[in-house]
């Protein structure tokens, strides 16, 4: 090749690549542009459990910074029903997909939801995950008015009482159902001789165990915290490495000889999946700063709940392990439907 035509080569080379630099280049402004002015309008936010609950109180605190945050109107909408299949799937099938309408989650309406059904209407395809935000841990509780004292008194119960045993749950493979089992079978007690009794989160199964109509709930630490501190219900054990701040006196389960508890609760955003990947980026970057706000962290001591923050990354990649882990208990003890 003679030396002019290899210049022209090597000219036109650098001239494409010049030209895809450019491409390029605008294409990441335009998507910086696009993250900077979203959101353009009010966004909705729907919580599909009953108000009062850990992820309706989350959504809550959310939902005020991001108020102020971002200068546009952020409302909660209370959707329940059927273990949170109900608001889930309007979301995820006639929701918005440009970032305007979202999901509070729990792990009780995602991993624990889809780990004991195969019939739902929706998918975990159907389901974009943005960020995680916020953790709490599992308290399991009791009436005040209960002869239980520790979670020793109402382990020898059960095992000697499993047909007397009733408990709390959204549903059949809800967190609180899987919270029961793991301890359950911990302390050799028969999952199989129990009552579930199906409730619409914990602002609807808090009361009937206050009032003695069931015997346990297994919620997280910031649902039970004001019917405890009213001296309406009794925490017996709380699933944690450490104590909880919160109720330092409580023990853990682990303190009292209950081992091989894994599940927790957590709080986090979805979308439709279809929602631009601009959209997920601002959710993203917006509640990693928002969990490290002094005002918002004040807030969620107030409620008694705790930062725990993921990407939207890790945060897809755990919730699939974890209901993996979910699906295998609920076929071990014959949930699956």
């Amino acid at each position: 090749m003679k030396k002019k035509e290899l210049f022209g080569l090597l000219s036109g080379v650098m001239a494409l690549s010049i030209a895809l630099s450019g491409c390029t280049s605008n294409a990441a402004s335009g998507d910086q542009k696009k993250v900077s002015e979203y959101p353009t309008k009010q966004i909705e936010v729907i919580v599909p459990f009953a108000a009062g609950g850990g992820t309706d109180l989350s959504a809550r605190a959310m939902s005020e910074y991001l108020s102020e945050e971002w200068g546009k109107s952020v409302v909660v909408i209370n959707k329940p029903g059927a273990g949170g299949a109900t608001g889930t799937q309007e979301v995820l099938k006639q929701g918005s997909k440009d970032g305007h309408t979202v999901l509070v989650q729990s792990v009780s309406a995602v991993s624990a939801l889809y780990a004991g059904n195969t019939h739902l209407p929706f998918s975990m395809k159907d389901q974009k995950f943005l960020a995680k935000m916020t953790g709490d841990p599992l308290a399991y509780v009791v009436s005040a008015d209960s002869p239980f004292q520790n979670i020793n008194d109402l382990n020898e119960w059960v095992k000697k009482n499993p047909d007397k045993f009733t408990f709390a749950s959204n549903g059949p493979t809800a967190i609180g159902t899987f919270g029961t089992i793991q301890w359950m079978d911990s302390i050799g007690a028969d999952f199989s001789k129990d009552s579930l009794v199906a409730t619409n989160g914990s602002g609807d199964a808090l009361p009937k165990v206050a009032g003695g109509h069931i015997t346990l709930a297994v919620q997280g630490v910031s649902e039970v915290s004001n019917l405890t501190k009213a001296g309406k219900l009794k925490i017996l054990g709380i699933e944690a490495p450490e104590r909880s701040p919160f109720f330092p006196d409580v023990p853990t389960m682990k303190e009292q000889g209950v081992n091989n508890i894994d599940v927790t609760l957590w709080y986090g955003i979805t979308a439709p999946s279809g929602t631009p990947d601009y959209v997920v980026k601002k959710w993203e970057s917006t509640i990693n700063k928002m969990i490290k706000d002094p005002k918002f962290l004040k807030k969620l001591d107030s409620i008694n709940v705790r930062p725990n923050y993921a990407n939207a990354a890790d945060f897809t990649k755990s919730v699939k392990e974890e209901t993996k882990d979910y699906t295998k208990i609920a076929k071990e003890k014959g949930l699956v439907k």
